[in-house]
């Protein structure tokens, strides 16, 4: 088992490395996030933040790994959510993730309602590996939720020692 400084900051750096793959796949494979996907970054902005300042911050260790494992379990809530949405069972909860309704008017103001972008919709999944039937969103809950089983059973345990 890690001790709590050395899991926080592995917490940092896989949380990173996971949104980067998150913008590498949208910049260089041209990948387009949808609204859901974007929301699912988040906690990881936040993993990043409590890892680095738990492994830097002896005193706040205990705090941060709190506050990490409320983060991943979030991010995998967003993720179980988003693959909830890609296999119909409920609707987004966000409205983004609809078709946009450009309403009445003349073929001119519906054309200057459209959105600059394209977005991508959120139940329409998107998928990494190629031949792999595993989502993106699928991707993004399991590593959540291994992350927080990691940070819980850290915290958890009586053994814990502080460096």
């Amino acid at each position: 088992m890690l001790r709590l400084k050395p899991l926080l900051a592995l917490t940092a750096l896989i949380a990173g490395l996971a949104l980067g793959a998150a913008i590498l796949s949208e910049s260089v494979l041209g990948l387009v996030p949808c609204a859901l996907c974007l929301w699912e970054r988040w906690p990881y902005r936040l993993l990043i933040g409590f890892g680095a300042l738990g492994a830097l911050w002896p005193a706040g260790q205990k705090s941060m790994a709190a506050l990490a494992l409320v983060a991943a379990l979030a991010g995998g809530g967003l993720g179980v959510t988003h693959i909830g949405v890609e296999q119909g069972w409920w609707p987004s909860p966000l409205p983004e993730c609809a078709a946009p309704q450009l309403g009445h008017g003349s073929i001119a103001d519906r054309l200057a309602r459209m959105p600059a972008r394209p977005a991508k919709p959120c139940d329409e999944p998107t998928f990494l590996i190629p031949g792999v039937p595993v989502s993106m969103a699928a991707l993004n809950a399991l590593l959540a939720l291994a992350l927080a089983a990691g940070l819980a059973t850290s915290i958890a345990s009586k053994e814990q020692i502080h460096e």
